[in-house]
């Protein structure tokens, strides 16, 4: 077989994607550590909690992200572990060293991000955007590897005894070992099989195959369950599931109302901006707060409210509502049957 040209050099015309994607990698952890610390759980701007963002409505990887948060050590040290995979990854990437290997760091990694937080963005839906490019590239690198203008080319140039060995071009560059007759038919499968994900998670997050189009991070929605009123305690349980990640929902009001309308118990913006931290109890790194006007619930929380008023010891029996009034004018309610103990 003649020696290719270097203008028919696959990993060298892969030059600029490979720069660009190991610098989308390689920031990710400069910023989290050179620029500012996004690594300490006790200053503003976390990891965490935008990890915490993803919860919500994250696919297929839900139940590892729960539990996560609910253990907020074994995050840290995930947090601290994604974010070394990530600075690694990047820099080999742009330095071309074992190419194909971090290939897979890229492929893996834009697939977390995809099933993550696939479903946020408020405008271009950006991180499915970054999740699908970034499996889409790491599968075209692994089949480039690296070309001229890496250290892969340089071991394999000065044939430094690793480039001798049979698994090296499964993991640095050169020739991959696929007969001729399997390679097309492995870059169709694979080639086909990113894009059914592509359109899958398009239209699972967005509605972008058909019926109607959606984007969870336009207008925020808090999820109420769990009510109960006891000994005069009204008790409940708030999770802001949708909105923008980056503002938390602003609660101006939380009213308890009979099943005419009638208002039992009000609590205004002044209320919940004063409002006791012994009364909310926090699950996860994203809190539920109060603000200086407001209740503060970030996307991702997820707290019991517990609200203390001594009229509701002479409440009657009845269906009562929970009412959550956002800033914007959206509100959120939750039904509650209840049975006095005279009545039990």
């Amino acid at each position: 077989m003649k020696n290719i040209s270097l203008k028919n050099d696959a990993g060298l015309l892969a030059l600029s994607i490979r720069l660009v994607i190991g610098w989308t990698y390689f920031s990710a952890f400069w910023r989290r550590t050179v620029l500012a610390n996004k690594l300490d759980p006790e200053t503003a701007g976390y990891i965490g909690e935008k990890f915490n963002n993803f919860l919500p409505n994250a696919l297929g990887i839900k139940p590892v992200i729960q539990f996560l948060l609910e253990n907020p050590d074994i995050l840290w040290f995930s947090m601290v572990g994604f974010t070394i995979i990530e600075g690694i990854v990047g820099l080999f990437i742009m330095f071309g060293l074992f190419t194909r290997i971090m290939s897979i760091g890229v492929f893996g990694l834009a697939l977390g991000i995809l099933l993550g937080a696939g479903w946020i963005g408020t405008t271009c839906l950006d991180e499915w955007q970054i999740g699908v490019l970034g499996i889409a590239t790491g599968f075209m690198l692994f089949l480039t590897g690296s070309g001229k203008y890496s250290l892969d080319h340089y071991i394999l140039k000065n044939e430094i005894p690793i480039s001798k060995k049979k698994w090296f071009p499964w993991i640095g560059s050169g020739p991959l070992p696929i007969k001729e007759s399997l390679f097309p038919k492995f870059v169709l499968l694979g080639s086909l099989l990113i894009l059914g994900t592509t359109l899958m998670t398009n239209q699972i997050f967005h509605g972008g195959l058909w019926g109607v189009l959606h984007n969870k991070s336009i207008q925020p929605k808090i999820e109420i369950s769990k009510g109960d009123i006891k000994n005069g305690v009204l008790s409940f349980e708030i999770f802001r599931t949708e909105g923008v990640d980056v503002y938390g929902s602003w609660a101006i009001g939380i009213e308890l109302n009979d099943e005419e309308g009638n208002s039992i118990i009000t609590y205004g913006p002044e209320d919940l901006a004063s409002l006791n931290s012994a009364s909310i109890y926090n699950y996860y790194i994203a809190e539920v707060k109060p603000g200086q006007h407001s209740l503060v619930i970030p996307l991702g929380a997820k707290a019991t409210i517990k609200l203390n008023e001594d009229r509701l010891k002479e409440l009657p029996k009845g269906n009562y509502k929970v009412k959550i009034i956002d800033i914007s004018g959206v509100f959120w309610e939750h039904e509650i049957a209840y049975l006095p103990k005279t009545h039990q």
